[in-house]
């Protein structure tokens, strides 16, 4: 297996020189207290921020998100996540996308919810709830439930944005993939199979491919499960078919043993670059399109890659130009200086990510048809009704319509008679002078605009 070793340490937050080769890493940012920093997202205005995440030294502190420019160094801004329960020091968030409004998104561990982060404002509002489910093995067929008999709690982890505005979120501990209807709410599930079960080290990154045809998931490992292949993570896909549905999943990538890949970004070429955790890795792998490995940065175990910080349970990955932004989060040891965000070059350009327009917003409500109002039929009066048969006879017309209760005379209705076409004037009134020569009924109808056609007969007798 290839090994691309970073060999040059860049200035802290430079943007990548053009001398730089794949696998060039430097230190972007340094993670201050309660650190064990989560992802790092790069907003589509440039600038980066960063959720603390579990820090079991630190119970009764709340998380926080930082906030940093895109050249990276010491945080601009710093907001202190509210609401959670930190009794047990299990708090955390993860930046997961902004919405389209550019509000953060907010995935918490505790209690299991989504946020929306106003930068401007500095308020957070909920977004999105996230069930604890049943075991599968406790429920209907029907119900949404956690795969296999384990009863874990709910914990979102990565999320990403369908093209209708609902959003994606794996759950690390209940292995579910959670659909959030757009404009937020409570999460149901789009895809649970017992293929994802997991005593721990879950489902974890989720990310359009490149044609954005195709959900990309990490699932971290099968521990717990009865496979052979437990120990070892798997990079899937799942096909959306129509309607955002999943379709059959399928196996691109089986990672070696305690490998444990977590977070992970996409190249325009369809590349894959995933950060590896586990302690035997602390690495960051890079994969084809179809899943082939096509080398790895830093070596392992001990995560040397060529500047300051070393790989230390790197958790994911996202691209700033052609590099990617890594969150070191030194999940087991806890070593201090080594919680960072590490910049390492990649020598192509990250896909865009999807953002749909309105998402995060309630879908807008279609407007109201207009109001229609009833369609009165027309009353046709003839005088006199009967003409005499062989004379010139001078018929009057006239047609009126039932208005909000009032009888109202139609003017420029159309009156056709023996052939002949009328207008009424202002007062709904018609003239026309006939001479019948056979004893045939004549039929005479109005139509008017917002009106139903009113008939009338004028009949012809003999002298």
């Amino acid at each position: 297996m290839a090994l691309l070793v970073a060999v040059a340490a860049l200035g802290a937050g430079a943007a990548s020189p053009a001398s730089a080769a794949p696998g060039d890493t430097s230190v972007f940012a340094t993670i201050g207290p309660p650190g064990y920093p989560a992802h790092a997202y790069v907003h589509p205005d440039g600038r980066v921020y960063e959720g603390t995440y579990v820090n079991h030294g630190a119970p009764g502190v709340p998380s926080k998100v930082f906030e940093f420019s895109a050249t990276g160094g010491a945080p601009v801004r710093a907001w202190t996540v509210p609401g959670q329960d930190t009794s047990a020091g299990e708090q955390g968030v993860q930046v997961t996308t902004s919405d389209a409004r550019g509000r953060l998104v907010l995935l918490d561990k505790a209690p299991a919810r989504a946020l929306l982060l106003d930068r401007d404002t500095g308020t957070f509002a909920p977004y999105a709830t996230f069930p604890d489910l049943k075991p599968c093995t406790m429920v209907a067929y029907h119900v949404d439930c956690e795969p296999g008999s384990a009863d874990e709690l709910p914990m979102p982890n990565y999320g990403v944005w369908l093209p209708d505005g609902s959003l994606l979120v794996t759950d690390y501990q209940q292995d579910v993939v959670w659909r959030v209807p757009p404009g937020g709410g409570k999460a149901s599930v789009w895809l649970g199979l017992d293929r994802f079960r997991a005593s721990e080290f879950g489902l974890a990154g989720i990310e359009l491919s490149a044609d954005r045809r195709t959900v990309l998931l990490m699932q971290s490992s099968s521990l717990g499960g009865d496979g052979v292949d437990m120990l070892q993570g798997k990079l899937l896909a799942v096909p959306l078919l129509a309607g955002q549905l999943p379709g059959t999943v399928r196996t691109l990538w089986t990672s070696g043993l305690f490998d444990l890949p977590d977070g992970f970004a996409v190249s325009k070429a369809g590349n894959v670059y995933a950060a590896l955790v586990g302690p035997t890795a602390s690495q960051v792998v890079k994969l084809g399109p179809g899943g082939e490995e096509l080398g790895r940065f830093g070596l392992p175990i001990v995560g040397t890659n060529g500047s300051p910080i070393p790989f230390d349970a790197p958790s994911s990955a996202m691209f700033q130009g052609s590099r990617l932004l890594v969150a070191n989060q030194s999940a087991v040891f806890g070593v201090t200086g080594n919680q960072a965000i590490l910049a390492v070059e990649t020598g192509e350009t990250g896909v865009p990510e999807l953002v749909p327009v309105g998402a995060g917003d309630p879908p807008t409500a279609p407007a109201p048809a207009p109001a229609t109002t009833a369609r009165t039929r027309l009353r046709v009066t003839v005088a006199p009704g009967r003409v005499p048969l062989g004379r010139r006879t001078v018929v009057r017309l006239r047609v009126t319509a039932s208005v909000a209760g009032v009888r109202r005379s139609i003017a420029r209705a159309r009156i056709r008679v023996a052939g002949r076409s009328l207008r009424t004037d202002a007062k709904g009134r018609a003239t026309v002078t006939l001479r019948r020569t056979t004893t045939t009924t004549l039929r005479v109808v109005a139509t008017a605009t917002g009106h139903t056609a009113g008939r009338a007969t004028l009949r012809v007798r003999r002298p």
